[in-house]
């Protein structure tokens, strides 16, 4: 008996004297609000033609599927700029100039901006990461479609487009910038207007409109609630915003034989039962779309519908 208060004294000393931590530390973002310069992007057409197309960066695995870092490139123009600087098809392009690109709108928002003399490709062939130096071709005009936005109808349900910023003594960094708040989006009520401009998710940079978009709907569940950061006004701060949560219903409740209720949305459907006798009910009603039955042992039944209009041929 001594032994067993001893050992759970031991266990509890040493159980108090645990402490927990994440096995990862996340920095803290502290941007001031002068040191970044955002960088007024182009809607109507591409400035910069590297002559290639990617993609999101895909594992080949089909038991495992994940998206990970990078986008990769899926086909290459011949005699093309990214042909001319030694790109392959199946390279990941980790960062252009700095800025990450784990998405391919990341890489539509720097061929928005004006043409520079050269690019900083940092590329991933195998096993192996190395720096390609890139001359775009400079586009003077097209006619391909023109993308307007990014669109996230349930999370937020707002849209965004990549615009990216100057960080001093940083670099580039690429943020959502906020279009069209729809009605109950939870924006509004964390205080975001349209051209207001999201840089992190839980201190963690985002890398595009379509990165926020992808890590609030894959990371989070609807309902949960997140911080932001946030530039809004000519200041930069934190923001608690809670996902849209579409709330919950009862679709079934049964205590057989004495009472049944089930109901559906798609297509909208009611049912409900008192004393279900396995044969016939003494009282059973449904409902289904805009058609009513009610139904009394079986034997007497009321069904109430719409009035249809029917033509009738003499």
């Amino acid at each position: 008996m001594k032994a067993s208060i001893g050992f759970s004294l031991t266990t509890i000393l040493m159980t108090s004297c645990l402490t927990y931590e994440p096995t990862q530390l996340v920095p803290e973002i502290t941007l001031s609000a002068e040191d970044v310069l955002f960088v007024e992007s182009r809607e109507t057409k591409l400035l910069v033609d590297f002559g290639m197309e990617v993609s999101l960066n895909e594992s080949d695995s089909l038991f495992n599927l994940e998206v990970l870092p990078g986008v990769r490139v899926r086909s290459v123009v011949l005699n093309g700029p990214a042909s001319a600087a030694g790109m392959q098809v199946g390279d990941i392009i980790l960062s252009i100039n700095g800025l990450t690109t784990n998405e391919p709108d990341s890489i539509i928002a720097i061929q928005t901006q004006d043409p520079l003399e050269s690019y900083n490709f940092q590329i991933q062939r195998n096993t192996t990461v190395f720096e390609v130096p890139l001359t775009g071709r400079t586009i003077d005009s097209t006619l391909e479609p023109r993308e307007l936005f990014r669109i996230d109808s349930i999370a937020t349900r707002a849209t965004y487009r990549t615009q990216l910023a100057t960080v001093r003594e940083e670099g580039q960094l690429a943020a959502a910038t906020v279009v069209e708040i729809f009605p109950d989006s939870p924006l509004a009520a964390a205080g975001l207007k349209p051209n207001d401009k999201i840089l992190a998710i839980n201190d963690k940079h985002i890398t595009s409109a379509q990165d926020f978009i992808s890590r609030i709907n894959k990371d989070f569940e609807l309902g949960d609630t997140i911080e932001i950061t946030v530039y809004a006004k000519g200041t930069i701060e934190k923001r608690t915003l809670k996902l849209w949560q579409p709330g919950r219903r009862i679709s079934r409740m049964s205590l057989r034989p004495f009472f049944h209720f089930a109901s559906s949305l798609n297509p909208p459907s009611q049912d409900f039962s008192v004393l279900d006798l396995w044969l016939f009910a003494v009282y059973s009603y449904s409902k289904i779309e805009n058609e009513s039955s009610h139904d009394i042992l079986g034997i007497f039944n009321i069904t109430s519908d719409y009035g249809e209009l029917t033509e009738v041929q003499e």
